[in-house]
């Protein structure tokens, strides 16, 4: 029976580290500040923007929120984008996705400072990930990383399969877990055997967005297997992309859904944001 990778715990000291750097910004007369851009009313938009909110309140950082109507112009969004990226008592922006139709995402994104990106999106930073270089790197991808660490195994010369090559979390993850030097494979809708070839693996990394695709069957006796999938079920609730129930008697550790890589995201955010800040320092 697999060993719980529990992300709240993970989060938990997270948490405490970046409450500590924030204690010691204000004794220095600095208020760490995040602003996040709100356009339209997607209620996921929503819950998550009030949910980060919460997590700010509880660590001492200010937090603003900028809600735009779901008809506002391109152009007033960037210009709100380049207020902010002025303002230096703005440490830290974010903008909600998914953007109504009329506004390009992509262009937005990569209109966010750099140092303020804290959800790692602009293409600088994208870029930074390719070459190893220091930069603000998506939550996410980062949040996975945490969780195959808080097991205590040596990545080095393990075999790692991320199963998912989607641009907010397969796609980054790879550059991002080279860095422990695993050997990693990247499958996909295309992939011929996706049992055979996760069936090799040391870690797996599920973040492809179809749920219970991966079943105990497929997993190596004692593997890693993290679930990055979030799936809405019928009647309400959440299920990631693994089987837990059938994984979880072949695996070494899993992370759950909810409770494994969705726990540490917020916080993870607020870490980039003191990272930012650092950066912002040496610029």
């Amino acid at each position: 029976m697999a060993k719980l990778i529990d992300g709240k715990e993970i989060a938990k000291d997270i948490r405490e580290s970046v409450k500590q750097s924030v204690a010691e910004y204000r004794e220095q007369g600095v208020e760490p500040r995040l602003a996040v851009v709100l356009v339209g009313d997607d209620p996921a938009s929503v819950w998550y923007a009030k949910s980060k909110k919460k997590a700010a309140e509880k660590i001492d950082i200010a937090y603003d929120l900028y809600e735009l109507a779901a008809d506002t112009s391109e152009e007033d969004v960037l210009a709100l984008v380049d207020k902010l990226n002025a303002d230096k008592a703005i440490h830290g922006i974010m903008v909600e996705l998914p953007l109504p139709d009329q506004i390009d995402s992509d262009k937005v994104m990569a209109r966010v400072d750099a140092l303020k990106d804290v959800d790692g999106v602009n293409p600088i930073n994208r870029g930074n990930i390719l070459q190893g270089s220091e930069g603000l790197f998506p939550a996410t991808p980062e949040s996975c990383i945490e969780c195959v660490l808080s097991t205590g195994v040596e990545l080095k010369g393990k075999k790692a399969v991320i199963v998912g090559r989607g641009e907010t979390v397969g796609k980054p993850l790879v550059f991002m877990l080279l860095k422990h030097h695993p050997t990693i494979t990247i499958c996909h809708s295309r992939t011929a055997d996706l049992a055979a070839e996760v069936k090799q693996a040391d870690i797996v990394i599920a973040a492809v967005g179809k749920a219970g695709l991966i079943t105990g069957d497929m997993i190596k006796p004692g593997a890693v297997v993290v679930d990055a999938g979030v799936n809405e079920v019928d009647g309400g609730g959440y299920v990631g992309d693994v089987d837990f129930e059938s994984a979880e008697k072949v695996a070494g550790f899993i992370s759950p859904v909810p409770g494994g890589v969705g726990s540490l995201t917020t916080v993870l955010l607020f870490r980039n944001l003191i990272k930012g800040m650092r950066m912002q320092a040496k610029a």
